[in-house]
């Protein structure tokens, strides 16, 4: 199967108590502004109306949207923003608690892959692909930021359930598995054993070397094979990835720590986030002449640097959000100021709006899910506001987010069923919600 077969839904969810009160209250408090009420009436439920499916083996199985196969790290955000309201809800619980038990049975299958299957039916991407495939994997692209989205998910439900619920000797055992496999990617060109390569194909959707990727320095970062949005690195050393496995390293502790009781395995992993913590600040920071010391997006550890961002997570702009580094960074404050100019080669401004794009989709083509995060890491109200008002005004008249669309044309867009979209945005305007932003 390819994705061209691909245009499926999942059967309808009943909705549960707390997502229902959400809505509730975005009702009222929205009331003044119709058009943004009725958008977020159609996104924040969106992920389980149309993506989630329950399973008999007490899992959860959720599909991008226009794609049948379940991406480990869209599956996570297109959760998300339901996290910090599951504390007294059971049916909330049992969905995402569903969710991370897929991911580790999933985990214990390759943990190199970045996408799969419902069943093990032997649907893919691209059947062609040269890299060791099986009948659970839809796709095989290993992208660091996967496995984190993984721990990500499991920490916050812990956190904000207060239940341990999901932690037996299966996942401890996946904490282990991804530790040894970022700890063999440290070391890619010496020790790895992944190769992937497509033919016939972009040559963003290959990895170059007889797919064994360009030379690399050993840095202590952690070789990617693949950025987040699925697009192969130029440069295989992805900061915004490995400032993500530094924050689940330390989430990895605290879970290793507290409830397991292992200090050996906690200090290992204490051990590895300081060198890749390390690598970030020797061989990750470009003198920019204009903006001064900024975060590059990817190097190689000689030397060479690829400058720019991409509005998918994890990105630079999103390092507040994923709990790097705090908004008022100065080092953060000076990347976000190049990667919101158009010094940053995927940064647009046009007629109808102005910001952060990808590689991905076309030129001019701005994200709604950058124009998002913009808003979630924004260090002002007014920059928050400003973002909640472009979303609301660029959506085509659909009442949904999308993947891009054009900077002179929002009915030009890609993917009208997105459901990772839909959920950050869902996420940013409950955020302004609860801060009391969208009263008046």
């Amino acid at each position: 199967m390819t994705q061209s077969m691909a245009n499926i839904h999942m059967p309808p969810m009943s909705l549960p108590p707390a997502v229902k009160k959400v809505l509730q209250e975005a009702e009222e408090r929205l009331a003044h502004r119709p058009r943004l009420a009725e958008q977020f009436k159609n996104c924040f439920p969106n992920t389980l109306e149309t993506t989630t499916k329950l399973l008999d083996d007490d899992t959860t199985f959720v599909i991008t949207g226009d794609i049948p196969a379940l991406w480990l790290r869209d599956s996570v955000e297109q959760l998300m923003h339901y996290v910090p309201i599951c504390g007294e809800d059971e049916e909330l619980q049992r969905i995402i608690r569903g969710l991370i038990r897929r991911h580790m049975f999933y985990l214990s299958i390759d943990p190199y892959a970045n996408a799969f299957n419902e069943t093990a039916n032997d649907w893919h991407w691209d059947p062609a692909d040269e890299t060791e495939m099986g009948p659970w994997v839809w796709e095989r692209k290993f992208e660091l930021d996967s496995l984190c989205f993984t721990v990500r998910l499991a920490y916050h439900y812990w956190k904000a359930s207060g239940k341990s619920d999901i932690f037996d000797s299966g996942f401890k055992q996946g904490l282990r598995s991804i530790y040894e496999l970022w700890r063999t990617e440290q070391h890619h060109m010496e020790e790895s054993p992944y190769r992937f390569t497509r033919r016939n194909c972009p040559s963003i959707d290959t990895i170059r070397n007889q797919g064994k990727g360009m030379p690399v320095n050993y840095t202590g970062m952690i070789w990617s094979g693949f950025r987040p949005s699925d697009d192969a690195c130029e440069l295989h050393y992805n900061i915004p990835s490995n400032m993500f496995a530094v924050v689940c390293l330390r989430q990895m502790q605290e879970m290793v720590r507290f409830v397991y009781r292992d200090l050996e395995f906690a200090a290992e992993l204490a051990q590895m986030e300081e060198e890749v913590q390390h690598g970030i600040e020797l061989y990750g920071i470009y003198h920019h002449p204009q903006y001064g010391r900024i975060y590059a997006y990817e190097t190689d550890g000689f030397g060479n640097y690829c400058l720019m961002d991409d509005a998918g997570t994890p990105s630079l702009l999103s390092m507040p959000y994923l709990s790097y580094c705090a908004v008022d960074d100065p080092m953060y404050l000076q990347t976000r100021r190049f990667i919101l100019s158009t010094e940053n080669p995927f940064y647009f401004e046009g007629k109808a709006a102005r910001g952060m794009g990808s590689p991905h989709t076309p030129p001019d083509y701005i994200w709604h899910m950058g124009l998002s995060m913009q808003g979630l890491t924004a260090s002002t109200d007014e920059e928050m506001l400003a973002m909640i008002d472009m979303l609301e005004a660029t959506d085509a008249d659909t009442g949904y987010m999308h993947e891009g669309f054009h900077a002179d044309d929002p009915a030009t867009f890609t993917r009208p069923w997105f459901a990772w979209s839909n959920s950050l945005f869902s996420h940013l305007v409950y955020t302004a919600m609860q801060k009391g932003l969208l009263d008046k």
